[in-house]
């Protein structure tokens, strides 16, 4: 039988709905671990040093479509809680469009500054070429990506959770074997993974309009719509939180880049990038329970129903605490493996990778509640907390300790600075969820 957001959530019920979303983070962050696997050990560590000096600003591209989509869906699911689904579906439309029309702009800007960008980003001599291969056809994909990271919001809006994952997987699978094709059968060198990965985008992001298009649709689908300017500005700015954590992800990223190019040059780079492949897909398990559970929250708050809001409240943490102590311990037991699928062909870096991301892998015990208590405040639709959450999260702490951990403890304390930076977080994202406990009457 469907669940329906209106519907009393179990466990059971909860994790159930929440799965696929899950599951569709963690498939969809397989894209660039594929890539980093196939670079790394069909090309070298300076190719995978070079696409991770890219990806992060590929990611703040992308980030403005999760922006719309997490801020979009709230406003939509809260529409639909109102019971008028045609005023939700003409919102839903116009979020779209706008990340459409965004996408296009945001991808030809960054087509033709391409080489400068990535000299910004630490691109060394050794690496520029490289860095300008990936990151212009990467960036010319921007609009399907960013229709695929707003349409994992609605998929589950729309109570279409699997549909999305169908997707995901469908674009995983396109990834992973365009990867080995193109690369290892064509021999395209790294524009090979590249491609993979927009075409791979193109399944996830091209393919829901489809669907979503569809006349015959009931429920939630793209309709003729008007511009709405408030509920624009609403989405954007409900939403900023997830854009605000993306981007600062992705600052965050470029300032590791920067700081291991100057301590120890491109080796560390590509240590540092075989930790963020291995974080993304952890981290996409947090960001699923989140966005997966985000939509009942909005539903529940626009019904004024506080006993499901406190239902699923209570419930979450429950989930999000036993799955943060798993994953450090799986993290931990894991990391020499891991590493070695990347960067087995060097002993010496292989031992720096695997003693780092041991110390990096203890940010896992807080990073959960820090992404839930930013998605749970956005669901409420007050952006305000949500972006102050990540922002402080994102850029302020992580930005901070990876400028100051150094000093104090040269490598590890590039290695510990994420550890320490969402520990800090997570005290701050407790008090507030504690603050605002009478305000919307979860707890």
């Amino acid at each position: 039988m469907p669940i329906k957001l209106s519907d009393h959530f179990t466990y059971r019920k909860l994790l159930r709905f929440t799965l696929p979303s899950i599951i569709m983070m963690v498939i969809s962050s397989i894209y660039s671990v594929v890539d980093g696997l196939f670079v790394s050990n069909l090309i070298g560590d300076l190719a995978l040093s070079s696409v991770n000096i890219v990806f992060p600003v590929a990611m703040i591209v992308g980030s403005f479509g999760f922006m719309l989509g997490t801020g979009g869906s709230a406003i939509v699911a809260r529409t639909m809680g109102e019971g008028d689904q045609e005023q939700a579906n003409r919102y839903f439309s116009m979020i779209i469009l706008a990340v459409v029309l965004l996408g296009v702009v945001l991808s030809t800007f960054c087509v033709i500054y391409t080489e400068p960008i990535a000299r910004f980003a630490g691109a060394s001599d050794a690496l520029i070429e490289d860095c300008i291969v990936y990151g212009r056809i990467l960036l010319a994909g921007s609009v399907p990506f960013m229709l695929q990271t707003s349409f994992q919001s609605f998929f589950v809006v729309a109570e279409k959770p699997q549909m999305g994952l169908a997707l995901s997987i469908a674009a995983g699978v396109t990834n992973m074997v365009l990867d080995y094709v193109l690369i290892a059968v064509c021999g395209l060198g790294i524009a090979g993974a590249a491609i993979a990965t927009v075409l791979g985008y193109c399944v996830g992001g091209v393919l829901p309009l489809l669907y979503f298009l569809h006349p015959k649709r009931k429920g939630m689908r793209l309709t003729r719509t008007r511009f709405y300017g408030k509920q624009l500005l609403h989405a954007c700015a409900n939403g900023s939180s997830e854009l605000l954590s993306n981007i600062s992800s992705s600052v965050v990223g470029i300032l590791y880049n920067l700081q291991l190019m100057r301590l120890i040059g491109e080796a560390g780079v590509a240590a540092y990038s075989v930790m963020m492949y291995v974080d993304f897909v952890f981290i996409a398990a947090f960001l699923g329970f989140s966005i997966g559970s985000a939509p009942i929250v909005s539903y529940h708050y626009g019904a004024a129903n506080q006993t499901e809001l406190k239902n699923v409240f209570r419930k979450s943490m429950v989930v999000i605490l036993c799955t943060s102590l798993a994953m450090v311990v799986l993290s931990e037991l894991l990391s020499r493996p891991l590493s070695s699928a990347f960067v087995g062909y060097n002993a010496e870096l292989l031992d720096m990778t695997v003693h780092g991301f041991r110390l990096f892998a203890l940010c896992y015990l807080f990073a959960g509640i820090n992404i839930y208590a930013s998605s749970f405040f956005t669901a409420l639709c007050n952006g305000a907390l949500s972006a102050l959450i990540s922002f402080l999260r994102s850029l302020l702490l992580r930005g901070g300790m990876v400028l100051l951990m150094p000093l104090l403890f040269d490598l590890d304390g590039i290695w510990a600075a994420v550890t320490v930076a969402e520990g800090l977080a997570a005290i701050i994202s407790v008090g507030l969820l504690y603050a605002m406990r009478k305000r919307y009457q979860y707890l």
